[in-house]
C-alpha cells in the first residue's frame, strides 16, 4: 500500500459527526469502532406486508453488539474529561455490556447495578468479562436505577452515570438518525423503534432535526414506537410496577425519558404503541429466517409494531419505512434456543445425511 493511503480507514464516529456532539478540543479520543451500521431493504418481510420501501438499521453490528455503543463513547469520553474515576450504571443488560467495554477501554472502574434473574446470558457474561463489578438486586430495572442514581450522587470519589439521563448518552445515540439520512438521501417517512426506558426514541428524533436544520436532509419523519404489552407504561399512561416480556431489553415499567419520548411522539405526529410477545417473536423469527437478520427479541417490536400497523391498513404503502433492530440475537441465546428444534444426527455418509434430509 503507498505511503500516502496509509491511515485512510474508516473515520472515528465521533469525527465524521463531530459538528454535531458537544465535544471539545479537551475531550479524550476513545473508540470502539462503533456505528457505522447497515441500513438493510427487508425485500421478502416488505413483498409480504405489500411495503416497498422497508429497511431494517441494524444496530447489533456495534462493537458491544448494541446501540448503547453509540452513546457511551460520547458519554465516556465526557466523563474523561471530567476527570471521572468509575463509571456506574443500572441495566436490562445492553447499557451493563456497553458500559463495561467502554470503561475497561478509558481504564476506568465500572459497577453494574442489575435486577437479579432479569438479565440475558450473553449480556451478563458481557460485562463480567470485561472487568465490570456486577451487584445483583432483588427487584426490578427501576429501583436498580433508583439506587445508582443514588449511589453517584453521594460517592465519595469521581463517579460519572451513564444510563440515559446522561445526556451525553443521548447525543451520541442521535447519530444513528444520521447515518440513516446519509444512506438514504433524506429522511425516511416512518422510523419504528422499540420503547423501553425511552431515551432513544428522543435521540432520533433530536437528531433528525439536527439535520434537517443543517440542510443536509429533506423532511423528518414521524416517529413510531413500540413497547412491548407486558411492559407498556407509557401507552397506559402510568407506572408499571412489575413489567414483564420476553424482551428484557424493553422490560421496564417507568422510563427515565419518557417525558421526551411522548415529545417525540407528538412533535413528528408519531404514535407509541404496545405490541404482545407473540408479535415480537413473530417478528423476530421472520427477521432471522427471510432476511438472515439475527436480533435479540426486543429490537423486533419495531418490526411487530409496523406489521400491526400494516395489516390495519394504517400505512402508506409506499412510505419510506426503517425499523431499528437495537441489538444482536447473540444477547439472549437462552430464547434462541428455545425457538429452534433438535439437531439432526447422522453417520458420516452422503447417503445418511441424504436420508435423513429426506432428499
Amino acid at each position: 500500500m503507498p505511503a500516502a493511503q496509509l491511515g485512510r480507514g474508516r473515520p472515528r464516529l465521533t469525527e465524521r459527526y463531530r459538528e454535531f456532539l458537544p465535544l471539545t478540543d479537551s475531550t479524550p479520543v476513545l473508540t470502539l469502532g462503533e456505528g457505522f451500521t447497515p441500513l438493510v431493504r427487508l425485500g421478502r418481510i416488505g413483498q409480504d406486508l405489500g411495503l416497498a420501501n422497508l429497511y431494517a438499521k441494524v444496530e447489533g453490528q456495534n462493537p458491544t453488539g448494541s446501540f448503547k455503543d453509540r452513546g457511551m463513547v460520547v458519554a465516556v469520553s465526557k466523563a474523561l474529561e471530567a476527570g471521572a474515576r468509575a463509571l456506574i450504571c443500572a441495566s436490562t443488560g445492553n447499557t451493563s455490556a456497553s458500559a463495561a467495554a467502554y470503561g475497561a477501554a478509558a481504564g476506568l472502574e465500572v459497577v453494574v447495578v442489575l435486577p437479579r434473574g432479569q438479565i440475558a446470558a450473553g449480556k451478563l457474561l458481557q460485562a463480567q468479562v470485561t472487568g465490570a463489578r456486577v451487584v445483583a438486586v432483588e427487584g426490578n430495572f427501576d429501583l436498580a436505577l433508583r439506587v445508582v442514581r443514588e449511589l453517584a450522587e453521594s460517592a465519595s470519589h469521581p463517579i460519572t452515570l451513564v444510563n440515559s439521563v446522561n445526556p451525553f448518552r443521548l447525543e451520541g445515540q442521535k447519530t444513528a438518525a444520521f447515518e440513516v439520512c446519509d444512506d438514504l438521501g433524506r429522511a425516511p417517512e416512518i422510523l419504528a423503534i422499540p420503547v423501553g426506558n425511552a431515551g432513544n426514541i428522543s435521540a432520533y428524533w433530536a437528531g433528525f432535526r439536527d439535520y434537517q436544520a443543517a440542510g443536509l436532509s429533506a423532511g423528518l419523519p414521524r416517529m413510531f414506537g413500540f413497547q412491548a404489552a407486558g411492559a407498556a407504561p407509557i401507552v397506559l399512561g402510568h407506572r408499571v410496577e412489575a413489567p414483564e416480556t420476553i424482551a428484557s431489553a424493553i422490560r421496564i415499567g417507568d422510563p427515565a425519558s419518557w417525558t421526551k419520548a411522548t415529545a417525540a411522539r407528538d412533535e413528528s405526529d408519531g404514535l407509541i404503541e404496545a405490541v404482545s410477545d407473540d408479535e415480537i417473536l413473530a417478528a423476530w423469527r421472520d427477521l432471522a429466517r427471510l432476511e438472515g437478520i439475527f436480533c435479540e427479541p426486543s429490537s423486533a417490536a419495531s418490526l411487530a409494531g409496523i406489521r400491526r400497523l400494516s395489516n390495519e391498513g394504517r400505512l402508506e404503502r409506499d412510505a419510506t419505512t426503517v425499523c431499528v433492530l437495537t441489538g444482536s440475537g447473540l444477547k439472549d441465546p437462552t430464547t434462541a434456543a428455545a425457538s429452534v428444534g433438535e439437531l439432526l444426527v447422522a453417520e458420516p455418509t452422503a447417503a445418511a445425511v441424504t436420508a435423513i434430509l429426506g432428499w
